[in-house]
């Protein structure tokens, strides 16, 4: 295997040992009791484990009775490190995590560089963790997967729609939009702005998703675009912030996390 994305953020993010870091994610997924069918795609969060891995375990454990189904997941999520016009693919072979390397699906990505506004950058991956945190969700969540990995620069929603549609597959294929929701609000100010994200998203409308709203807001509207094509019905699985999780109450960071499914919406 040639060059591999190493981790960024193991140790500050999530634990660098396996088995600390298997066993948080275990204890995660284990704490849900997921009812409803098998998503297409997810959104859910990508703050440090102990502030949204419980709002992120909602939507991975739903996946879990297709372990042995999914084997490609495209995962997208915002450039927090990187200022960049367009969408990133990255020229590494692998993504790695503590709990060991993913391979990327070389042919989907050369396949969607031909694609408006893709391109190959291997800087906006390196340091940027809201891939990276989903990796081990995943690892323990499915079986063996390939990765299709994406940072989301500054992009219009039907560019990224049309790279999603363009990976769209069957059941093997699942997409991952990584985003957190309102950054640094008091507690009730959060809650209340991230009730509007929450409608937003059941409403399928990007439109109402401001640039305050959510720091995956690129991502999520090219989802929600093409969700609403391709007429997914939406669930939202958890809405909190790092206030109900593990930090005070006078700035707060929003968390949610969402469930689109392959069937006619009411």
């Amino acid at each position: 295997m040639g060059a591999i994305r190493r981790p960024a953020v193991a140790g500050s993010f999530y634990p660098a040992d396996p088995q600390d870091l298997r066993c948080m994610v275990e204890g995660y997924l284990a704490a849900v009791h997921p009812v409803g069918p098998v998503p297409k795609a997810i959104i859910a969060p990508h703050a440090g484990f102990i502030y949204s891995g419980a709002i992120a375990a909602s939507a991975y454990a739903r996946l879990r009775p297709a372990h042995q189904i999914i084997r490609r997941v495209v995962l997208m999520g915002p450039s927090h490190r990187v200022a960049f016009h367009g969408l990133a693919v990255t020229s590494a072979d692998a993504y790695a995590s503590p709990l060991g390397e993913v391979p990327i699906d070389r042919e989907a990505v050369d396949r969607i560089v031909a694609l408006p506004e893709v391109g190959l950058l291997d800087a906006a991956h390196g340091p940027e963790h809201s891939l990276e945190v989903h990796l081990p969700f995943l690892q323990v969540a499915l079986d063996r997967f390939s990765l299709v990995p994406i940072v989301a620069g500054q992009a219009a929603a039907p560019t990224v729609a049309a790279v999603l549609n363009a990976l769209w597959g069957g059941p093997e294929t699942l997409f991952v939009i990584s985003s957190d929701l309102s950054h640094y609000l008091e507690y009730d100010s959060a809650r209340a702005l991230d009730d509007r994200t929450r409608q937003a998203i059941e409403a399928f409308d990007p439109s109402a998703i401001g640039h305050d709203q959510a720091c995956g807001r690129v991502p999520v509207s090219g989802l929600l675009t093409l969700a609403r094509t391709r007429h997914l019905s939406v669930e939202t699985l958890d809405l909190r912030n790092s206030g109900d999780t593990a930090g005070p109450r006078n700035g707060v960071v929003g968390y949610g996390a969402w469930a689109f499914c392959e069937e006619p919406r009411p």
